[in-house]
Protein backbone atom coordinates (compact mmCIF):
# COMPACT_ATOMS: atom_id res chain seq x y z
CA UNK A 1 0.00 0.00 0.00
CA UNK A 2 2.51 2.64 0.96
CA UNK A 3 4.38 1.68 -2.76
CA UNK A 4 0.95 2.26 -4.49
CA UNK A 5 0.87 5.18 -2.54
CA UNK A 6 4.20 6.53 -3.48
CA UNK A 7 3.57 5.51 -6.98
CA UNK A 8 0.59 7.69 -6.83
CA UNK A 9 2.18 11.08 -5.38
CA UNK A 10 2.74 13.29 -8.42
CA UNK A 11 -1.02 12.17 -9.80
CA UNK A 12 -2.45 13.06 -6.57
CA UNK A 13 -0.31 16.60 -6.42
CA UNK A 14 -1.65 16.66 -9.76
CA UNK A 15 -5.28 16.82 -9.23
CA UNK A 16 -4.97 19.05 -5.86
CA UNK A 17 -3.14 21.45 -8.33
CA UNK A 18 -5.26 21.45 -10.64
CA UNK A 19 -8.66 22.23 -8.16
CA UNK A 20 -6.74 24.58 -6.74
CA UNK A 21 -5.06 26.39 -9.13
CA UNK A 22 -5.37 25.41 -12.82
CA UNK A 23 -4.21 23.23 -15.75
CA UNK A 24 -0.87 24.88 -15.93
CA UNK A 25 -0.17 24.83 -12.50
CA UNK A 26 -1.17 21.48 -12.00
CA UNK A 27 1.58 20.32 -14.82
CA UNK A 28 4.34 22.03 -13.30
CA UNK A 29 3.52 20.00 -9.73
CA UNK A 30 3.51 17.29 -11.44
CA UNK A 31 6.67 17.68 -13.24
CA UNK A 32 8.43 18.19 -9.83
CA UNK A 33 6.53 15.39 -7.94
CA UNK A 34 8.18 12.84 -10.86
CA UNK A 35 11.65 14.60 -10.34
CA UNK A 36 11.34 14.76 -6.51
CA UNK A 37 10.19 10.95 -6.70
CA UNK A 38 13.33 10.26 -8.42
CA UNK A 39 15.42 12.18 -5.73
CA UNK A 40 14.10 10.72 -3.26
CA UNK A 41 14.76 7.10 -4.21
CA UNK A 42 18.41 7.82 -5.30
CA UNK A 43 19.02 9.66 -1.22
CA UNK A 44 17.55 6.88 0.13
CA UNK A 45 19.47 4.42 -1.84
CA UNK A 46 16.54 2.36 -3.22
CA UNK A 47 15.63 0.71 -6.43
CA UNK A 48 14.63 3.60 -8.95
CA UNK A 49 12.14 0.97 -11.56
CA UNK A 50 11.88 1.72 -14.94
CA UNK A 51 8.64 2.86 -14.53
CA UNK A 52 9.41 5.81 -12.79
CA UNK A 53 12.22 6.79 -15.21
CA UNK A 54 9.51 6.22 -18.01
CA UNK A 55 6.86 8.63 -16.04
CA UNK A 56 9.26 11.18 -14.96
CA UNK A 57 10.60 11.17 -19.16
CA UNK A 58 6.64 11.33 -20.29
CA UNK A 59 5.81 14.04 -17.66
CA UNK A 60 8.93 16.25 -18.56
CA UNK A 61 8.47 16.04 -22.27
CA UNK A 62 4.77 16.67 -21.73
CA UNK A 63 4.63 18.67 -19.48
CA UNK A 64 7.30 21.10 -21.21
CA UNK A 65 5.34 21.02 -24.39
CA UNK A 66 2.40 22.46 -22.05
CA UNK A 67 4.03 25.31 -20.30
CA UNK A 68 5.80 26.74 -23.59
CA UNK A 69 3.11 26.53 -26.05
CA UNK A 70 0.23 26.81 -23.33
CA UNK A 71 -1.68 24.05 -24.61
CA UNK A 72 -2.97 21.44 -22.03
CA UNK A 73 -3.62 18.87 -25.06
CA UNK A 74 -0.24 17.81 -24.51
CA UNK A 75 -0.61 17.11 -21.07
CA UNK A 76 -3.80 15.72 -21.94
CA UNK A 77 -1.84 13.22 -24.38
CA UNK A 78 0.55 11.85 -21.36
CA UNK A 79 -1.51 9.24 -20.30
CA UNK A 80 -2.00 7.58 -23.72
CA UNK A 81 1.39 8.14 -24.72
CA UNK A 82 2.46 6.56 -21.20
CA UNK A 83 0.12 3.20 -21.67
CA UNK A 84 0.46 3.16 -25.25
CA UNK A 85 4.53 2.82 -24.37
CA UNK A 86 4.21 0.54 -21.46
CA UNK A 87 1.71 -1.98 -24.48
CA UNK A 88 4.54 -1.51 -26.38
CA UNK A 89 7.34 -2.66 -24.89
CA UNK A 90 5.47 -5.89 -23.76
CA UNK A 91 4.27 -6.74 -26.82
CA UNK A 92 8.24 -5.57 -28.47
CA UNK A 93 9.99 -7.54 -25.61
CA UNK A 94 8.14 -10.28 -26.48
CA UNK A 95 7.75 -10.13 -30.14
CA UNK A 96 11.44 -9.17 -31.42
CA UNK A 97 13.16 -10.51 -28.15
CA UNK A 98 11.44 -13.29 -27.26
CA UNK A 99 11.22 -11.88 -23.36
CA UNK A 100 7.46 -12.08 -21.74
CA UNK A 101 8.22 -9.55 -19.22
CA UNK A 102 5.16 -10.15 -17.34
CA UNK A 103 6.46 -13.26 -16.44
CA UNK A 104 10.10 -11.62 -15.53
CA UNK A 105 7.64 -8.91 -13.65
CA UNK A 106 5.70 -11.43 -11.44
CA UNK A 107 7.68 -15.11 -12.25
CA UNK A 108 9.37 -14.54 -8.44
CA UNK A 109 5.36 -14.62 -6.67
CA UNK A 110 3.69 -17.11 -9.41
CA UNK A 111 3.98 -20.01 -10.94
CA UNK A 112 2.46 -20.37 -14.67
CA UNK A 113 2.45 -22.46 -17.66
CA UNK A 114 3.69 -20.94 -20.25
CA UNK A 115 0.84 -20.44 -22.40
CA UNK A 116 -0.47 -18.53 -19.28
CA UNK A 117 2.45 -15.90 -19.10
CA UNK A 118 1.58 -15.43 -23.11
CA UNK A 119 -2.07 -14.78 -22.11
CA UNK A 120 -0.93 -12.72 -19.12
CA UNK A 121 0.98 -10.68 -20.93
CA UNK A 122 -1.04 -9.86 -24.16
CA UNK A 123 -3.70 -9.20 -21.66
CA UNK A 124 -1.84 -6.64 -19.86
CA UNK A 125 -1.29 -4.60 -23.44
CA UNK A 126 -4.64 -4.88 -24.19
CA UNK A 127 -5.60 -3.07 -20.96
CA UNK A 128 -3.13 -0.15 -21.91
CA UNK A 129 -4.27 0.42 -25.22
CA UNK A 130 -7.69 0.23 -24.20
CA UNK A 131 -6.79 2.72 -21.25
CA UNK A 132 -5.30 5.25 -23.70
CA UNK A 133 -7.59 5.09 -25.87
CA UNK A 134 -10.15 5.40 -23.60
CA UNK A 135 -8.66 8.69 -21.82
CA UNK A 136 -8.05 10.11 -25.63
CA UNK A 137 -11.86 9.58 -25.83
CA UNK A 138 -12.34 11.50 -22.34
CA UNK A 139 -9.61 14.06 -23.49
CA UNK A 140 -10.51 15.14 -26.56
CA UNK A 141 -14.40 13.83 -27.77
CA UNK A 142 -16.14 17.10 -26.72
CA UNK A 143 -18.19 15.61 -24.31
CA UNK A 144 -16.12 16.19 -21.45
CA UNK A 145 -15.05 19.53 -19.33
CA UNK A 146 -11.15 19.50 -18.07
CA UNK A 147 -12.32 19.00 -14.52
CA UNK A 148 -14.14 15.88 -15.38
CA UNK A 149 -10.86 14.54 -17.60
CA UNK A 150 -8.36 15.17 -14.90
CA UNK A 151 -11.30 13.24 -11.93
CA UNK A 152 -11.25 10.33 -15.06
CA UNK A 153 -7.27 10.53 -15.38
CA UNK A 154 -7.07 10.40 -11.18
CA UNK A 155 -9.74 8.02 -10.46
CA UNK A 156 -11.22 6.43 -13.65
CA UNK A 157 -8.30 4.98 -14.20
CA UNK A 158 -7.52 3.91 -11.35
CA UNK A 159 -10.48 2.05 -11.17
CA UNK A 160 -10.06 0.99 -14.23
CA UNK A 161 -6.70 -1.05 -13.00
CA UNK A 162 -8.58 -2.32 -9.57
CA UNK A 163 -11.36 -3.72 -12.10
CA UNK A 164 -8.77 -5.58 -14.56
CA UNK A 165 -6.66 -6.58 -11.58
CA UNK A 166 -9.16 -8.13 -9.93
CA UNK A 167 -10.11 -9.63 -12.83
CA UNK A 168 -6.65 -11.21 -13.42
CA UNK A 169 -6.61 -12.65 -9.73
CA UNK A 170 -9.89 -14.58 -10.89
CA UNK A 171 -8.37 -15.65 -13.68
CA UNK A 172 -5.22 -17.22 -12.40
CA UNK A 173 -6.77 -18.45 -9.47
CA UNK A 174 -8.01 -21.49 -10.72
CA UNK A 175 -4.08 -21.96 -12.32
CA UNK A 176 -2.01 -21.08 -8.92
CA UNK A 177 -4.90 -22.64 -6.12
CA UNK A 178 -2.93 -26.30 -6.59
CA UNK A 179 0.49 -24.34 -6.28
CA UNK A 180 2.34 -25.63 -3.11
CA UNK A 181 3.29 -22.62 -0.52
CA UNK A 182 6.54 -21.18 -1.86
Amino acid sequence: MKKLLFDLFPLVLFFIAFRTFDMYTATGVAMAAAAIQILWLKLRQKTIETTHWINLGVIVVFGSATLFFKNDAFIKWKPTVLYWLFASILLGSYWILGRNLMQKLMGGQLVLPENVWTKLNYSWAAFFVISGAINLFIAFSGHFTDAQWVSFKVFGSLVLLVIFVIIQSLWLGKYIKDQPDQ
